[in-house]
């Protein structure tokens, strides 16, 4: 049927469709910057909480909920390898990601994350600032070969801790492996046989030697040494004002919003695209 001039009556239609064909372009469009071979790889992620004490301990637990909370917004699957409590929070943790280009699209949360909030532990309610660092890693396929050599490895083994009943308090079945020559420490304690958590701490390790030595391989392209970023104050990706106003600011490329509560419950998407997308052009950009 034939619209007559003023008829508004397909406007709302007419919307949604041009919405819906909006996102599906976004969708392709992000898809077509995940060209790396590894980007459809699942992930480990690792988050370290950095200087500040319980505070620090504290925002390491939220960016862990952040995470977890946006793996299943996607419907990702998570475990948990490695969990270490502390005061307050976590010291540290361990999660594989699986799901649809999981690597792909954490790869760029690699880096410090500063909190500044009026700190809950302090009694004379000051303002704090706290860091932690997270960490992304590609889990590899088997068929791609990096070397580990026995000689190079320290392992220790300890009594998981969390959940697990007695067992876990009886046995030592909690594996650590330290390759000496890159310092990179690795831990699982998800499963109760200590063969099982020294086959997925291997796994993991073989993952973060990969990613460690792509990255020396990219800043040797670039002509240029890797940096290496301690976890405190000046080497922020982002960074999440609770106080003296809210404001969330990726410091690579400016994107912002003041809606904290919204990423801190796991909407990270907007920065994730953000990212994506300024690499993409910097990389164009290099081509040109």
């Amino acid at each position: 049927m034939a619209l007559q001039e003023g008829d508004d009556s397909q406007e709302s239609s007419i919307s949604q469709e041009i919405q819906f064909v909006e996102k599906e372009f976004e969708r392709l469009n992000i898809i077509e910057m995940l060209s790396e071979p590894e980007d459809a790889a699942p992930a480990f992620l690792s988050i370290q909480a950095g200087a500040g004490g319980t505070e620090a301990c504290d925002w390491a637990s939220m960016l862990l909920r952040m995470y977890v909370r946006w793996c299943e917004r996607r419907g990702f699957k998570i475990e948990t390898l490695d969990l270490q409590e502390a005061e307050g929070g976590i010291k540290n943790c361990t999660l594989q990601v699986t799901g649809e280009n999981a690597y792909g699209l954490l790869k760029n949360e690699n880096g410090v994350h500063r909190l500044v909030r009026i700190s809950p532990f302090d009694s004379n309610a000051r303002r704090h600032t706290s860091f932690a660092a997270v960490t992304v890693s590609p889990l590899i396929d088997d068929d791609i070969n990096v070397e580990i050599n026995e000689k190079d490895l320290r392992i220790d083994t300890y009594r998981s801790s969390g959940a697990g009943g007695q067992h876990v308090n009886k046995t030592d079945s909690a594996v650590r492996l330290t390759h000496l020559p890159t310092g990179i420490v690795v831990a699982c304690q998800q499963e109760r046989s200590q063969i099982k958590n020294r086959e997925l701490a291997m796994k993991l390790l073989r993952s973060k030697l990969y990613d460690h030595y792509k990255q020396i391989r990219d800043a040797e392209r670039e002509q240029k040494a890797p940096e290496k970023t301690d976890n405190s104050w000046g080497n922020q990706i982002r960074s999440y004002v609770f106080q003296p106003y809210c404001l969330v600011k990726d410091h690579r490329n400016k994107h912002e919003t003041s809606n904290i509560q919204a990423v801190m419950d796991g909407e990270l998407d907007e920065f994730i695209e953000s990212q994506l997308r300024h690499q993409w052009l910097e990389k164009n950009l290099k081509l040109t």
